[in-house]
């Protein structure tokens, strides 16, 4: 199987075409655009870690993997990626992510996260793809307040404008799915972490200001609960999920036939934010300074994934208690990391 990796130099992107590598089935071809959003030293190390070097095309460590630049805003490109591979799946992990940046620079998602997913499923939809996986994120549930949630909740209560690029490639994918064919599956992902993993979001970025001796800023006053999924997990749940591409029948939403499917990637079990600080205040050996502040624009107090739909069709469901997780994390944090901030 030909699978193109979108975000491979991305925080879940490195992971599921490592994955996708190591298995020794695949000929893999991740891409990226490699943003500065954040410091790209850890892009080009997680790269390194594939055996791909600066200007590299094909890894020196796995010989079903290459890497190409470019950005997904760039069709040209891509349509020519296509016309080369003949790519049977496309797992799409590039976007811009954050919710806080949402705020800041509104432009950059909508390049990114409509303008760009739209160049994939032109792509797909000229070049006959047999699988399309994407990116969603829980962020779609927005300000529901039922919880878990489920993937049968409306959506119409988007809490940033993330949430709505987010939440429009679901029906782009779908009106895709409907009008040309392309089964396609989306996946929603709650609150990702492990090794490798992004410095904005609180795990890493809790474990640089512990260890420098700098206040950690926890909002919502502390109450704040999360569905924290382990990245070994996700990846699992992904790769599980390329051999089983929806059914026109099976997956039939109301009156719709189109083979477009959404699934909750998460723990279910969310935890409050303050015991996520404990635990790791523990596995690092240090405490931490906590600044209470207000519920920021775009945040939403709890998350919770409901994975019985996972679980029904039988795929690999997320279970990584989370102090297990975060052990393995501060382990990587520790050593491979350190490793990196020194090379700089």
């Amino acid at each position: 199987m030909k699978v193109l990796v979108t975000g491979a130099a991305g925080f879940i992107g490195y992971h599921t075409a490592k994955a996708l590598a190591q298995s020794g089935a695949d000929d893999v071809v991740g891409l990226d655009s490699i943003n500065d959003y954040y410091d790209v030293a850890l892009k080009y190390a997680r790269l390194g870690d594939l055996g791909i070097k600066e200007g590299a095309l094909i890894s020196a460590k796995y010989p079903n993997l290459s890497f190409i630049k470019a950005d997904l805003a760039d069709f040209e490109t891509l349509n020519h990626l296509f016309e080369r591979h003949h790519f049977e799946c496309v797992i799409n992990l590039a976007a811009q992510a954050g919710v806080r940046y949402s705020l800041k620079s509104p432009q950059t998602y909508i390049d990114s996260n409509i303008t760009g997913f739209l160049n994939i499923l032109e792509c797909c939809r000229r070049h006959t793809v047999d699988h399309l996986i994407y990116a969603s994120s829980s962020s779609v549930y927005g300000l529901n307040s039922e919880m878990p949630f489920s993937e049968e909740q409306r959506l119409d209560f988007p809490a940033s404008l993330y949430a709505c690029t987010k939440k429009s490639n679901e029906l782009m994918a779908h009106a895709y799915s409907h009008l040309f064919g392309i089964p396609a599956t989306g996946v929603r992902f709650f609150t990702v972490y492990g090794p490798w993993g992004r410095p904005d979001m609180a795990c890493f970025k809790f474990a640089e200001q512990i260890c420098a001796g700098e206040p950690i800023e926890i909002y919502n006053f502390g109450k704040m609960r999360r569905d924290f999924t382990y990245i070994d997990d996700v990846v699992k749940a992904i790769t599980a999920l390329i051999a089983v591409p929806p059914d026109p029948i099976d997956e039939k939403i109301t009156t719709s036939t189109a083979r477009s499917r959404v699934f909750n990637i998460g723990n279910n079990a969310p935890v409050d934010l303050l015991e996520f600080v404990r635990i790791l205040e523990e596995l690092l050996g240090k405490s931490a300074q906590k600044i209470l502040l207000p519920m920021q624009p775009g945040d939403v107090p709890e998350t919770y994934a409901s994975i019985d739909k996972l679980k029904a069709k039988g795929i690999f469901a997320p279970d990584t208690p989370l102090k297990e997780g975060l052990k393995r994390f501060v382990e990587w944090y520790k050593t491979v990391y350190q490793e990196i901030k020194l090379s700089r």
